[in-house]
């Protein structure tokens, strides 16, 4: 009785020590603002801006943060960037924008690829201010895809992921 009793509390203080460490971590960052470089870019998470008409996290849901995406290279012709998350179990990466109220997401594309570029390239960062990330997320993902002179209009793309710490 007394070895079943000592075999059950130790099992027991086992499984205390060993689950925290099989549970998903969700992606926090430590301290913001948070960045990271190449030749080329610059990106930054931040505090979310908070304001009237502004995402506010939702405990147990989603955080909110914001972004900022710096040329730090040379000059581009386009520049184009996405955001994405994972979903636990799963190896597809969720946008975390869309297209407004359905619309064709290839309208106007090229102009607004170019647009940027020259924000960018006149020293102007891309800033999203508030954007929301789901808790149960363990990556979060900025992918740019740009176009410089002298690649023969042949895209190239650098991804910056953040991982939950």
């Amino acid at each position: 009785m007394v070895k079943k009793t000592i075999l059950a509390i130790c099992t027991l203080f086992l499984l205390n020590i060993v689950a925290p460490t099989l549970e998903a971590k969700a992606l926090t960052f430590g301290e913001l603002p948070t960045k990271q470089t190449s030749k080329q870019w610059s990106v930054q998470v931040g505090e979310a801006e908070q304001g009237k008409g502004l995402a506010k996290p939702e405990k147990g849901k989603f955080h909110t943060y914001s972004l900022e995406v710096d040329n730090i290279g040379k000059d581009v012709l386009s520049a184009e960037i996405y955001m994405f998350r994972n979903e636990p179990n799963s190896t597809t990466k969720f946008s975390l924008f869309g297209c407004p109220g359905e619309e064709d997401c290839n309208k106007d594309h090229f102009e607004e690829a170019i647009s940027l570029a020259k924000q960018m390239n006149d020293g102007y960062p891309y800033k999203f201010s508030n954007f929301v990330l789901a808790e149960k997320a363990t990556e979060f993902e900025v992918e740019i895809v740009w176009t410089q002179k002298g690649s023969e209009g042949r895209p190239l793309k650098e991804t910056f992921t953040f991982t939950a710490e």
